[in-house]
């Protein structure tokens, strides 16, 4: 598998970021976040975008640090998405803590955090059964 994060994976829409933060529901790792919705008409299976708060880091460049390092971070464990979720989702991952965690830590909580979200996404389908 690829190890990229192509142009078409970028969350951009701003219908799509509304309904995000309308109806989108939360999956939590300290000090990771991952909000998702469920699309209906998508070619893509995954769109994804970082954000990291002006409240916790005042100036750009560390913003923009942890920014890399999430979207990095991603990339490397966005095939336990891909090959778990049957629909495309639209998820927006956020940096919520003053604490400047390594890269390596980041990267272990990433994988947790995206196991939790399998997890949630399996949990319905089993109730309907």
């Amino acid at each position: 598998m690829a190890l990229n994060y192509p142009l078409n994976e970028k969350l951009k829409k701003q219908k799509v970021i509304d309904l995000l933060f309308t109806e989108g529901k939360t999956v939590t790792k300290y000090p990771l976040r991952l909000v998702y919705v469920a699309l209906e008409e998508s070619e893509e299976p995954l769109q994804i975008g970082v954000s990291v708060s002006k409240r916790y880091f005042k100036k750009a460049v560390d913003r923009n640090y942890f920014k890399r390092v999430l979207r990095e971070c991603y990339r490397h464990h966005k095939h336990i998405l891909l090959e778990q979720s049957d629909k495309p989702y639209a998820m927006m991952f956020f940096y919520q803590t003053k604490e400047r965690l390594t890269y390596q830590e980041i990267f272990e909580k990433t994988e947790i955090l995206f196991q939790k979200f399998i997890d949630t996404l399996s949990v319905p389908s089993e109730k309907t059964k």
